[in-house]
């Protein structure tokens, strides 16, 4: 039973969702009548008691009806997410109250850490989310900015409810269906007034999120993809950032620890505009646009920033004085910046930290006006890069830190330039991807020209190409004259190091570190993007330049499994070894979660990744380099998703060195980021993970005996669970039966990236379809494959192998496995076959069935093996309120699934008597799709 507290905080939590229930329903009345309302409760409770009947009254419903239903039911399920989005928040400032911050209990178990590896720790805490343009976000921005107001308007609710001194049980009792008709004091009269008014504005925005078509008109292009990533940044940079940054440096001054001059210990990285592999949307000249795209913002909010400073810093030099070395600087910048107006000077002739604040200011109008004429940099007029920006905004907390101003100076002005340092004038870094096979077919053309080699470029094994490679690398010669006699894909390939060094030129060094490289088998793959940089002139060894990184991505079960010869050919060779060192001696490597799952399944996947980390880790620290480890996780279980806390407190010790980059994408961003207090809670929640792991983690938790018997259990699982997932997806009639069992077919109706659903000349099959959309149609069927299929095989067979008693040992005590088995049992009470079962029946050929009941024993058999172990009756036993969530949802997505079902039928069944498509049909159908991720709360 929860505590009181919690008891009273989920009944909140129901009441707010009653409230926008209610005023969905008044909202439904006035947009379309009162019969469409009572329909949707026709059909909510019908579907609790009847599924058939549910499916058969929906299957004979006219289209518009139709499409109206499935608005309906979706527009609940926006609601509910951003109710429970708020109470997430409001729990986390509870617990912050009570138990204190995260960072607060980070900071408190440092005091035991060993100093000189916390201090090594502290110098290298670099935490960096990386927002990617993968399209698994079916929710457009014009509905999520409705959605992020219904969010505020209900946490002023709660605000006022708070100084007004009203409980959260209280606050249950006064939704619109519980409020009494007389208040009988003054505080509830208030209270009644109020909700009034903000149900007036609630019902508002739900009209209008009626009004707002869900459906994308048109493929979003990379620089609306970049707008949606800058629309987060933009209010991360207002709020939850400054906050988060600030905490951490109180708290570590608390335990008497500080963070080294210049450590940026929190930024953010972005693939929008930079990520090529698969998508040939993105062009150089895009990775262009969007560079300006996100450094127009970044300035905008530098701008915001330093008027906040110049309104705050009227210290004056007669009272208080300045530095010599601010009254220089200023000196100087008043002479380069005369443009600037009489009037400041006259005015604030006596306080010199508001003026320099005021050139500041110019110079970065100085710099957008640059950036927007296309003109070279020009010292002291503008900025290239934040260094000179965060250089001059030093300059002024050192003077005041001399001159009785150390309030201010490590108060508001180190708030702004933690601030700016996070984010700089570009927002966020971004990662460049390509193909590793481009890189290959650009060189081939340039090396086949030469005639130097007995083989041509394209036959040569690949050791022979590897130690080419190498020897080019550190060649002083170009390969080829400019422009390079290239055909139209690799003069494409080298134009984007092109691109790079200009955007070095134009925006500085800060917007491009790491050019990672899909599909790595080998080190000549990362030789190949190193000599194409070096002709691009962004590495040049022998000048000691190495302006990026270039970084291997590990993504099929192979890879994962090769990581460490992989990393050992790499810093073997002398010449890349150099090129290591020019990066400060840090090698990152990025691991793929998504297609290592897609081909190997989840079990193995997961084991792979992590016994990768640690063979990485050793070969790392044998050379002397720091590893930094780039996880590619997904949204969901099926490609690396789940709590990022707990996962990265599961890592291999040592693999962490302050360092870790995270991708995020799709519904997770808008789960994380929408709302202020949720964006703080899980910036805290990854930072203090990665400063524990870091700092505390740097010898193993087992014993070695016991470790390797872990790992003898794990290898038997992975083994068996990896046999019967291939089992099911090697099967002839698999990619037909997937096909007819899903709505995959849809995916590229819905518009929702700029990257294609299937990597080029990929054909119709399996193998061509990306991790995405392989999950997204398991998802939509409500059968969510990837995130679990062979787990139970594996777990059964390690126990027929005599490892029973192990695997309980590992559950209890071995963060990895049990961190595995949640995010398993997460997938599989998502999971409802019930509902597959029902697509199965309508929509797949009797002959392809049998599929279905492979897929239902192996269900059956997980299910078992994960209560088994968990100790629990059924799943979710232990979480009684997510439980709960999970089936009052039930009640609207199933009628959803049978309208998709039906729609599908009727589709297929036009198609195939060759009559054209209903665009009404259409319509409704991908209305489904939307209601389905919604209600999941994710599509792939």
């Amino acid at each position: 039973m929860p505590p009181p507290d919690q008891a009273a905080d989920n009944a909140a939590l129901r009441a707010d969702i009653r409230r926008l229930g209610d005023l969905l329903g008044e909202t439904l009345v006035r947009q379309e009548g009162a019969e469409v309302l009572g329909l949707v409760e026709q059909v909510r409770l019908l579907s609790r008691t009847d599924g058939e009947a549910t499916a058969e009254l929906l299957g004979n419903i006219d289209l518009e009806t139709a499409a109206k239903l499935v608005r309906a039911f979706s527009t609940y399920f926006h609601l509910a997410n951003v109710t429970e989005q708020v109470h997430r928040g409001r729990e986390f400032a509870a617990r912050r109250a009570r138990e204190g911050s995260l960072l607060a209990q980070t900071a408190d178990q440092l005091v035991d850490a060993d100093p000189k590896h916390l201090a090594d720790t502290l110098a290298n805490l670099a935490v960096r989310p990386v927002f990617t343009a993968h399209p698994t976000e079916a929710a457009r921005r014009s509905v999520l900015n409705k959605l992020r107001r219904i969010g505020e308007l209900l946490e002023r609710i709660h605000r006022e409810h708070a100084a007004a001194g009203i409980s959260p049980a209280d606050s249950a009792r006064a939704t619109p269906a519980h409020r009494p008709a007389t208040a009988p004091d003054a505080a509830a009269a208030r209270r009644t007034s109020y909700e009034r008014s903000a149900d007036r504005r609630l019902a508002e925005v739900i009209d209008l999120l009626w009004q707002t078509d869900e459906l994308r008109i048109a493929r979003p292009e990379p620089t609306d993809e970049a707008r949606n990533a800058v629309y987060y940044l933009d209010e991360l940079y207002r709020e939850a950032v400054p906050e988060v940054l600030e905490e951490l440096h109180e708290e570590l001054a608390r335990v008497g620890v500080a963070l080294p001059e210049g450590v940026r210990p929190l930024t953010f990285g972005t693939w929008i505009g930079g990520d090529r592999d698969g998508n040939p949307n993105v062009t150089p000249q895009v990775t262009w646009d969007v560079l300006n795209l996100q450094h127009e913002y970044g300035i905008k909010d530098a701008l915001d920033t330093i008027d906040d400073l110049r309104n705050s810093l009227s210290t004056s030099v007669r009272l208080a004085g300045a530095s010599e070395e601010l009254l220089v600087s200023l000196e100087a910048d008043l002479k380069l910046l005369p443009e600037l107006s009489p009037r400041y000077k006259r005015m604030n002739a006596e306080e010199p930290y508001r003026l320099k604040a005021t050139c500041v200011r110019l110079k970065l109008e100085n710099t957008r006006e640059r950036l927007a004429a296309g003109t070279p940099h020009v010292d002291g007029r503008d900025y290239l890069g934040t260094r000179e920006l965060v250089a001059d905004l030093k300059l002024i907390q050192e003077s005041l830190r001399s001159h009785r101003g150390e309030l201010i100076a490590d108060g508001r002005l180190a708030r702004a330039i933690r601030t700016v340092e996070a984010f700089g004038l570009q927002l966020a870094t971004m990662d460049v991807r390509e193909h590793a096979e481009a890189h290959h077919h650009a060189l081939g053309q340039l090396f086949d020209r030469l005639g130097e080699e007995a083989w041509r470029y394209n036959d040569m094994p690949r050791e022979y190409r590897q130690k080419l490679l190498a020897k080019e690398l550190r060649s002083r010669r170009p390969l080829a004259p400019t422009p390079a006699p290239l055909d139209a894909a690799g003069t494409k390939t080298l134009g984007v190091f092109t691109t790079i060094r200009e955007g070095f030129e134009r925006f500085g060094d800060e917007i491009v570190e790491s050019y990672i490289i899909s599909m790595c088998q080998g080190a000549d793959d990362v030789f190949a993007a190193a000599v194409l940089a070096r002709e691009a002139g962004l590495i040049d060894l022998h000048s000691g330049v190495a302006r990026i990184g270039i970084v291997p991505l590990l993504e099929t079960t192979d890879e994962l499994q090769q990581a460490d010869r992989i990393l050992e050919e790499m810093l073997s060779d002398p010449s890349y070894r150099l090129l290591v060192s020019l990066r400060g001696d840090i090698q990152e490597v990025m691991l793929g979660y998504s297609d290592s799952s897609k081909f190997g399944g989840i079990t193995t996947s997961q084991w792979e990744i992590h016994r990768a980390q640690r063979r990485l880790r050793d070969v790392a620290h044998r050379y002397g380099i720091r590893l930094r480890l780039f996880h590619g996780r997904g949204g969901t279980v099926g490609r690396g998703g789940g709590p990022s806390h707990e996962a990265i407190l599961a890592q291999p010790w040592g693999t962490l060195e302050g360092e870790i980059k995270v991708t995020e994408q799709g519904e997770v961003i808008s789960d994380k980021y929408l709302l202020p207090s949720l964006a703080r809670e899980n910036l805290e929640l990854t930072l203090s993970a990665t400063l524990a792991a870091s700092a505390m983690h740097t010898s193993p938790r087992q014993a070695p005996e016991e470790l390797a018997r872990w790992d003898a259990a794990m290898d038997s699982v992975s083994q068996a669970a990896h046999t019967a997932y291939r089992g099911l997806v090697e099967q002839e009639d698999l990619p037909k039966y997937f096909f007819a069992a899903t709505p995959v077919d849809q995916l590229a109706s819905l518009h929702l990236g700029s990257r294609p659903s299937r990597r080029p000349d990929s054909g119709a099959g399996l193998d061509g379809l990306r991790a995405i959309p392989w999950v997204f149609g398991w998802t939509q069927s409500r059968q969510i494959v990837p995130g679990w299929y062979g787990v139970g095989s594996g777990l059964a067979a390690a126990r027929a192998a005599g490892l029973g008693d192990v695997l309980p040992e590992m559950y209890g005590k071995w963060h990895f496995f049990r961190n595995f088995l949640s995010n398993v049992a997460m997938t599989l009470a998502k999971t409802d076959l019930r509902i597959a079962r029902h697509y199965v029946e309508q929509l797949v050929p009797a002959e392809l069935r049998h599929i279905f009941d492979q897929i239902t024993a192996e269900h059956d058999l997980t299910l078992r093996e994960v209560l088994r172990l968990t100790g629990e009756n059924e799943l979710l036993e232990h979480n009684p309120v997510l439980k709960q969530t999970f089936t009052v949802r039930d009640a609207y997505l199933d009628p959803i699934s049978y309208l998709q079902v039906a729609l599908l039928r009727r589709q297929r069944e036009e198609a195939a008597a060759g009559r054209p498509e209903d665009p009404l049909r259409a319509r409704a159908l991908l209305l489904t799709v939307n209601g389905i991720a919604a209600g999941l709360r994710n599509t792939g």
